[in-house]
């Protein structure tokens, strides 16, 4: 580990410690909601602007990394990842990226919400809208609802479940073909002139569709899966964000575990007692993964290169790419929390951006992305984060 790495290290080991002995309030300032409800800056980590939204360069997925679900064979205590949400905030973190279909009964939503809810004018929070839900219950009811009824209703939930007057950012999770794009930005232009939504965002939407949508709203964001292991944005959803003004958040920024090195060819992924979701993707079937190691292996060599890990590395070549691009990793325990903190101290020169890149050029990987009924929208449902 690098020194700059080492101090952000120990920074956000000094945070964590100050976060059990000391009451909430006191780590910040007294909060003062600013005129924008949007201007937060972190103490520990650079800022982004994404669609005039300012975050930390590396946010937090709270799918697994929370709370109350499970998508890759583990779970962990809700209370805990409740608290490790808010050391997240205390390292520096401010920008946090949950849904209502992240466990049961909208539990990521509201596990984020009750740790934020202290310090709610110093972090942004984003959610989704858009899976079909019974929005009493959280039951999954299948499919894709954004009928403009729905999506207030669905967002007014949101405000109840999270335990706030406003959400920073609401994406629509997946586009509904039933409903003109057009519609949904008109029910969120509504709620924006309310002042309940400040930004809004599409997820895993296509060109056309994000072109007509900012057409009609301006997107601050759209978000896509975008990592060393898959990096089919960088075709056509990338320079539209650019062209756009439009901020990438990179959800599975670390392939699913598969860039921090943890996971061998030998690894074998198991749908019982606990659900795994790479159990059920392609590019993780033993014949994929022993191909797909070769990109374990650069990073792993390049991580040693820059004196990193390769985490680092791997978040930290996502961000070097734009400076719209923030990366959202979820994790369940707060050692790997700080580690990937520490990839905004990780920089890249451009002579060692194209060498990597060369290298990274050569390697194929093997497998889809996803599972076929997830890729064809008639799953989509599926846990979809890391």
């Amino acid at each position: 580990m690098n020194p700059t790495s080492r101090r952000r290290f120990l920074q956000g080991s000094v945070a964590v410690a100050a976060a059990a002995a000391l009451p909430a309030r006191s780590l910040f300032a007294a909060p003062v909601r600013p005129k924008s409800k949007a201007a937060v800056k972190s103490s520990f980590l650079s800022d982004r602007n994404i669609g005039g939204l300012t975050v930390s360069a590396i946010g937090l997925g709270c799918q697994n990394a929370g709370v109350g679900s499970s998508s890759y064979g583990s779970f962990a205590e809700p209370k805990y990842l409740e608290k490790m949400i808010r050391q997240a905030a205390d390292t520096g973190v401010t920008f946090f990226d949950t849904a209502k279909v992240y466990g049961e009964a909208f539990e990521s939503e509201k596990r984020t919400g009750a740790a934020l809810k202290p310090i709610r004018q110093q972090v942004v929070i984003a959610s989704k809208f858009g899976m079909n839900v019974d929005l009493q219950t959280g039951k999954r009811l299948g499919g894709m609802n954004s009928r403009p009824e729905q999506v207030r209703a669905s967002i007014e939930r949101m405000l109840k479940t999270l335990q706030t007057d406003y959400l920073d950012l609401v994406y629509q999770h997946r586009v509904d073909p039933a409903v003109p794009i057009e519609d949904v930005a008109g029910v969120i232009k509504d709620m924006m002139k309310e002042g309940k939504v400040l930004h809004w965002g599409l997820s895993e939407a296509g060109a056309d569709t994000i072109r007509r949508a900012h057409r009609e709203q301006p997107l601050a964001a759209v978000q896509n899966e975008y990592s060393l292991l898959y990096r089919g944005v960088e075709r056509e959803i990338l320079p539209l964000c650019e062209e756009l003004g439009i901020g990438l958040v990179a959800w599975s920024p670390l392939g699913m575990g598969f860039l921090t090195g943890a996971i061998d060819e030998n690894r074998r992924f198991a749908q019982e007692p606990i659900f795994d979701f790479r159990a059920v993707t392609p590019r993780f079937a033993p014949e994929n993964l022993a191909k797909n190691m070769a990109l374990v292996r650069l990073i792993q060599k390049w991580a040693m290169r820059k004196q990193c890990t390769a985490a680092q590395l791997s978040l930290s070549w996502l961000t070097a790419q734009k400076p719209f691009i923030v990366p959202i990793p979820g994790t369940t325990k707060v050692r790997h929390m700080l580690e990937n903190t520490g990839a905004d101290d990780v920089a890249w020169t451009a002579d060692e951006l194209t060498a990597f890149r060369k290298e990274l050029d050569q390697i194929q990987i093997a497998g889809e992305r996803l599972p076929k009924a997830v890729l064809d929208g008639t799953n989509v449902n599926a846990p979809r984060k890391r």
